[in-house]
This record gives C-alpha cells, structure tokens and sequence, in this order.
C-alpha cells in the first residue's frame, strides 16, 4: 500500500471541503473532482492497525456488499496517511442518494411511506448474514425509487447464515441509542420494526 505525503494531504483538505471531523481532524473531506477522502483515525495499537488497515477493510467491505447487490460507494484508492501510527485513508466515489435520517428531519410523512421498504432492505442485510453495528439513519441512503444503499460500513461482519434473533435484537438495539442518543424523537421506531417482523 502506498504512502501520501503529508504536503499531499494537505493539498486535499485545503482545497476540498471538510464534510466531517473530529478532535483529531478532518475525517471525511469532499475533493474538488466530487470525490471523497475518507481518513481513518486508529483507536487500535499500530502494531495491529498496520496488520489491517482500516482502509483496506473498509475497500473490502465495500466490495462484498456489491457482490451481494447492495450498494455501496465504490473505493478508487487506500494508502497510508501515517503508516507508523497506524492511519489509513481511501478515495471513493460516493453513493447519489440522501441519509434516512435527513429525510426524517425535512419530511417524517415520507418517512412512514418509507418504512415498510427500509424494513425489507434491513432484513436483506439480515438475510445475507451482514451485521452492521453501525446501522443507522445516517449511513442507510435513499436513493431514490425507495431503494437504498449502506455508507461508513468499516464496522460490518459477514456471517455465513442469516443473522439470528439475539443478533437482529441487537442491531435494532444500537438503531434505538442512536436514536435517543441524538434526540431523534419523531422516528417510528416501533412501526419499522413491527414492518420488519411481518415480513417472516
């Protein structure tokens, strides 16, 4: 995997538009050719995060999804931003399409139109043995025609079978904090999962 020199890096961020950050620094910057850089800040020893670099799991991911016709922004390029401290970064084209949770905040009456074919697109990733413990109104896309698709999927597993009970409560677990942890009050959260259950 290649290195991108810090002057390089700088280069992007100065001239692209930050679209996220946090205390470490910008994490997701949108580059003048509408491209996205994606930088992927480790938490892990680097020691580890070398062995498996964020980016490349991201690109793998990606990758799996589209085998299984779900669609996911398609990875150009992963290289090392810090390869001693264990910091990766990708470009990628990105998905056309708008966060669910968008949606729900400019139109919640779309939204309850919405949920019986988000409920069935959860249960595809279910079905397919893809656990995302990020699923939330900010990475399911609507994109258009009430089909969607999956962004920031770096924390997914891929199981062989179908998701069991314990990990589908799970995952709609993790909807539910992040629904109460960002004050989303006006989700039917209930409807889509009752919407999910009646597609047994």
């Amino acid at each position: 995997m290649r290195s991108v020199s810090a002057q390089e890096l700088e280069s992007w961020i100065a001239e692209g538009r930050i679209l996220e950050q946090d205390t470490r620094g910008p994490k997701v910057v949108m580059l003048q050719n509408a491209r996205y850089l994606k930088i992927f800040h480790t938490r892990r020893h680097p020691a580890i995060a070398r062995l498996r670099p964020a980016a490349c799991r991201f690109q793998r991911n990606t990758i799996r999804l589209q085998h299984l016709g779900i669609s996911a922004p398609e990875v150009l390029d992963v290289f090392w931003l810090d390869a001693k401290s264990g910091v990766s970064g990708c470009i990628y084209s990105p998905l056309a399409g708008e966060p669910v949770e968008s949606i729900n905040k400019r139109e919640p009456e779309r939204i309850c139109r919405l949920l019986p074919s988000l409920a069935a697109f959860i249960k595809t990733l279910h079905a397919n043995g893809i656990y995302f413990r990020s699923l939330h109104l900010g990475n399911i896309l609507e994109l258009g025609n009430e089909q969607f698709g999956l962004i920031d999927v770096l924390d997914m597993r891929f199981k062989h079978v179908p998701l069991g009970q314990r990990l589908v409560n799970r995952n709609f677990a993790h909807l539910s904090q992040y629904l109460a942890r960002h004050q989303v009050l006006n989700f039917p959260m209930d409807a889509l999962v009752e919407h999910y259950h009646s597609l047994d």
